[in-house]
């Protein structure tokens, strides 16, 4: 009987499902710390704390369910019922954890964080099991299901690939809308008749720095109106206090416009800035601070008559909405890509699936000395590589900051991710044309070194130009996308070497620790990264709050308009790049001591192999 090979639309199928997964991984595992961190105000450090233990569940979570799965019989097959059951139950929980309710105190959002988040991750397991191991009940050749499972593999990359490039900019367009048609909006005009105000207006140097150049204007001749949901403040924030009731402005947390002495400025223009304190929504007192560069502050405090009309909306409300009905979006693609998976592809009535308790996995690490030494590896080059990305988006947002950091941040990542995708599968089919995979890792983990010591002299000498950033990016993401190849290729090695040491191939549990031992690293990463934020104070930086005598004592010493303070900035840069270094080195050091399956090597374990396959045949 001729074997029935995979159709067109069958393939198609399986890579939409890997399409949509890894939309909804990717969303997860790159914004959730900055969803809850920086936007809903969670503590840095217990939302690292969270991600990690949520990884470590994972080691518990991944073999039971493959146990379930492996159990499971009914008449639509036992991998595409529990597919469907983990996909909806996952974008539930997907969309929960992106709509956390902002009334919620910080007890209650870290603790709703905590459950969403490890519910999440048990129901992506549910249906990321039985995804992968479902290829050998509609595959028939190992030839044909390596072709599939590279081709999945592929497919995956492209989903990462579409979050990485468009959650930023969506998120913002999305939530801008959302917040206009929000019932919980503040719609408020402020004018002379009820409102107190005290307004300024200070030049701002060639680099954008407050100078000492300020001069107070009639506050009777200003209108302000607001829109969107603002956060006022209880009277805590951080170890400072601050007036009950407060609503604080700024470049970080508002979209704005203001027009003074018939000069229109808005935020997108990136030569002005502009700071409101006022003691509460209603309030009857209210300090403005507009920062202008020297021509147009000549301009303004030697007008005759100089008014000021601003207009502002909460761009933290835009934010918070953005990635909840983001979330929705990539949530319904999920189903959609997921169902057509189901539905296309039709399982074969009988198929054995292997499963790996946990004593296995342990006992294959323990007796298998070369793949304990890839799989810490793998580990160690991939907690690098996400602390970066991790704190990628705090470096964009507040220490390049700028109004367009959304565009910057998003243009970086489509270069980035573009690099990684051509790195595996242009550059490293070339490299091997001329060197051993044994010499690529060594010369992948170089590049990422050289890329992040180019990153971190290029962020100390004050470089601001995304463009300039794709060179450290180029060295790091290339390098990222071969190692995530050769790495694979190593841990096959291990399989081999193993059969030969113990006289067992462990090959499908030591395959089926590399998604944890990838997730370990992000979670190892996220704790990483929260505790940069935690100690550099990020978050508290980046929203302080000033009630109107705080705001009044930053003007008298012309505080300097940054995003985050420099003490901040530094700890931040040299954790999103040294820190990373230290561990490609110690990953480096590592390999080179412990790993021994050269290329002679690997050929002795291959005929040792051939031998004793011969002489079994030999001996039936």
């Amino acid at each position: 009987m001729e074997k029935r090979t995979l159709t067109g639309l069958e393939k198609f199928a399986y890579g939409i499902g890997a399409v949509g997964k890894d939309m909804v991984y990717m969303l997860s595992a790159s914004y959730v710390l900055y969803y809850f961190q920086d936007i809903m105000g969670v503590s840095a450090i217990a939302m690292g704390i969270i991600l990690l233990i949520a990884r470590v569940f994972d080691a518990f979570n991944d073999p039971i369910m493959g146990v379930i799965v492996a159990k499971t019989k009914t008449k639509w097959g036992k991998f595409r019922p529990w597919l469907m059951i983990g996909t909806i139950t996952n974008t539930v929980l997907l969309v929960m954890m992106f709509a956390a309710p902002p009334t919620l105190d910080p007890k209650g959002l870290v603790a709703y964080a905590a459950v969403t988040y490890i519910m999440w991750g048990v129901t992506y397991t549910m249906m990321d099991i039985p995804y992968w191991s479902m290829v050998p009940a509609f595959t028939e050749s190992g030839k044909e299901r390596e072709g599939l499972s590279a081709l999945a593999r592929s497919c995956a990359g492209v989903g990462s690939a579409i979050i990485t490039i468009v959650t930023v900019m969506s998120v913002a367009a999305i939530g801008s809308s959302m917040a206009a048609k929000s019932t919980d909006n503040i719609v408020k005009e402020y004018d002379a008749s009820n409102t107190s105000f005290t307004y300024y207006v200070i030049e701002r140097d060639a680099d954008g720095n407050a100078t000492s150049k300020k001069t107070e204007l009639d506050g009777n001749l200003v209108d302000v109106v607001i829109t969107g949901t603002q956060k006022v403040f209880d009277g805590a924030v951080g170890d400072e206090e601050t007036k009950a009731g407060v609503i604080y402005l700024n470049n970080d947390n508002t979209d704005y416009t203001f027009t003074a002495s018939g000069m229109t400025f808005g935020e997108s223009d990136g030569n002005n800035a502009i700071e409101i304190s006022m003691d509460s929504q209603d309030c009857g007192e209210c300090v403005v601070a507009i920062y202008v560069p020297a021509e147009e502050y000549n301009a303004i405090t030697t007008a005759s008559d100089t008014s000021l009309e601003i207009m502002a909306a909460s761009t933290l409300e835009v934010e918070r909405l953005g990635f909840k009905y983001f979330s929705l979006i990539i949530g319904i693609l999920f189903i959609i890509f997921i169902t057509i998976t189901c539905v296309c592809i039709k399982e074969k009535s009988t198929v054995d699936m292997k499963t790996a308790s946990i004593g296995e996995m342990f006992r294959a690490l323990v007796q298998n000395d070369q793949a304990m030494t890839i799989v810490i590896t793998i580990v160690l080059v991939n907690t690098a590589l996400y602390i970066t990305s991790n704190l990628l988006i705090y470096f964009f947002k507040y220490d390049l900051a700028g109004s367009n950091w959304q565009g910057n941040y998003t243009l970086f990542n489509t270069f980035a991710g573009g690099m990684q995708i051509l790195a595996m599968m242009l550059l490293f089919p070339l490299l091997r044309k001329a060197f051993t995979t044994l010499k690529i890792f060594y010369i992948c983990v170089l590049a990422e070194i050289v890329g992040y010591v180019v990153l971190l002299t290029m962020a100390l000498s004050g470089v601001t130009n995304v463009f300039a950033f794709f060179v450290p990016g180029f060295f790091i993401m290339s390098g990222a996308g071969i190692l995530n190849v050769v790495v694979t290729v190593f841990l096959a090695n291990t399989v081999d070497y193993g059969e030969i040491k113990n006289y067992r191939r462990d090959e499908s549990v030591i395959f089926s620790m590399q998604t944890f031992v990838v997730k370990l690293a992000s979670g190892i990463a996220a704790l990483v990264a929260s505790i940069c934020l935690t100690i550099f104070n990020i978050q508290e930086n980046s929203q302080t709050v000033l009630d109107m005598k705080g705001l009044l004592d930053k003007i008298a010493s012309s505080g300097v308009l940054a995003s985050i303070d420099n003490s901040s900035v530094i700890g931040l840069r040299m954790i999103m790049t040294i820190g990373p270094t230290i561990v490609l080195v110690i990953a480096l050091m590592y390999f080179k001591a412990k790993y021994i399956l050269n290329d002679e090597k690997l050929q002795e374990i291959s005929m040792e192999l051939v031998m004793r396959k011969s002489k079994g045949e030999e001996e039936k």
